[in-house]
């Protein structure tokens, strides 16, 4: 692959990026609780060629409130679990990479290493993971395990945000070490399977994590054998100091939000003087793509009351410009893109039919798939066991 090319990825949530997104009149709302809709959804980001697909989840219903549901009944909400969706669409392509949101926060660091571990086999080595943490109160009462205090607008971004979230991203870093250490905890060469001598796995090549913190206690190994690509795709959605600091420490990928050519620059600055130097950077655009995208905008946004925003910078057009905003900021020193489908297929197709073509027409996009793996597809090695080399 060129050096010139971008990578991109798409995030699919529900009926789309946009509220009203459902109300379009291309959208399938009928189908979005069944494995259909999504199998489709991915088949076409493959046809594109993308690198991977992500897919949203959380601890509760959608809201338009920071914390809390907000009683609205025109708007999608309810959602399929991510880590299941990408399981059941894996077997249905081949070289797309599938990475879903998991919540690390109340959930336990040991069943995450076996679900993302069990996707990078049913995917032969496609599986990724989007970390994300609950900063909510109410979903926390899911559990009763903690007691998290209110999230308010001015912990949004915050340059010294409460201690509690500073210590949901330490937990979610010993929880992110502690599944790495799992996947790790098998050598690959574990299993021996020889029928004539009775052995099926060589129990010194099985190793104990010992993982002693402050948030977990984890002795291992795990119950699934090394993944396919040793180390699953870690990734995370940062939009200020304390989340960049996370993924320069935790993930392999980080999206980030900048609303222009030189917030992109200065954040990827301020992320790569983390030391994330091997830390792929992806910005993350909300997209409404096509000749008539301006109108599909204005027109979802009257059926909803109100004008879209959102955390991410909003592009509205067509795919020659997108084409040129993604290269200008590429020059940023972006690796590559997550792009937001306003409205589901209508803005997924337009990306691979329309924005696909027109980058690999200025020689910007593969055409066609030279790996594998979804590390392969990032250029990024398969590592080594750390264990590897110790026996009990």
């Amino acid at each position: 692959m060129s050096a010139a090319h971008l990578h991109l990825a798409v995030a699919l949530d529900g009926a789309g990026w946009h509220p009203a997104a459902w109300r379009d009149p291309a959208a399938a709302p009928k189908d979005l609780f069944t494995a259909a809709y999504w199998a489709a959804l991915v088949a076409e980001a493959e046809h594109g060629l993308l690198d991977f697909v992500t897919i949203e989840d959380s601890l509760g219903p959608q809201t338009t409130h920071l914390d809390g549901p907000d009683g609205r009944t025109d708007q999608v909400r309810g959602r399929f679990d991510a880590v299941l969706v990408a399981s059941r669409v894996a077997p249905l392509t081949r070289r797309i990479g599938l990475v879903p949101t998991a919540v690390v926060t109340h959930t336990e660091p040991f069943h995450l290493a076996s679900a993302v571990s069990t996707l990078d086999y049913v995917s032969a080595g496609r599986a990724g993971w989007r970390v994300q943490v609950s900063g909510r109160r109410t979903e926390a009462a899911h559990f009763g395990r903690r007691d998290i205090p209110e999230l308010r607008p001015e912990h949004i971004g915050a340059a010294e945000p409460p201690p509690v979230f500073r210590e949901l991203f330490d937990e979610a870093a010993d929880a992110v070490e502690v599944v790495r250490r799992l996947w790790d905890s098998w050598e690959d060469d574990a299993e021996i399977r020889d029928v004539a001598t009775g052995r099926f796995i060589d129990r010194d090549r099985l190793h104990y994590i010992d993982f002693e913190g402050a948030h977990f206690s984890v002795r291992g190994p795990s119950i699934v054998p090394r993944p396919p690509q040793g180390q699953p795709l870690v990734t995370a959605l940062a939009h200020s100091r304390l989340p960049y600091e996370f993924a320069a420490r935790s993930a392999d990928v980080v999206y980030v939000t900048p609303h222009d050519a030189e917030q992109a620059r200065a954040v990827v600055a301020e992320v790569r003087g983390l030391g994330a130097e091997t830390l792929k950077i992806f910005a993350d655009l909300v997209v409404f793509v096509g000749e008539d995208a301006r109108n599909r905008r204005a027109r979802l946004d009257e059926l909803d009351g109100a004008a879209y925003t959102s955390d991410a910078a909003i592009f509205t057009g067509t795919p020659g410009e997108l084409a040129d905003l993604l290269l200008d900021w590429r020059r940023a020193g972006l690796d590559g893109f997550r792009l937001r489908p306003a409205v589901l297929p209508t803005d997924l197709s337009a990306i691979t039919r329309g924005l696909v073509p027109e980058l690999q027409r200025r020689d910007a996009f593969r055409r066609a798939y030279r790996a594998s793996t979804l590390r392969g597809h990032l250029g990024l090695p398969r590592p080594a066991s750390r264990y590897v080399g110790s026996r009990r």
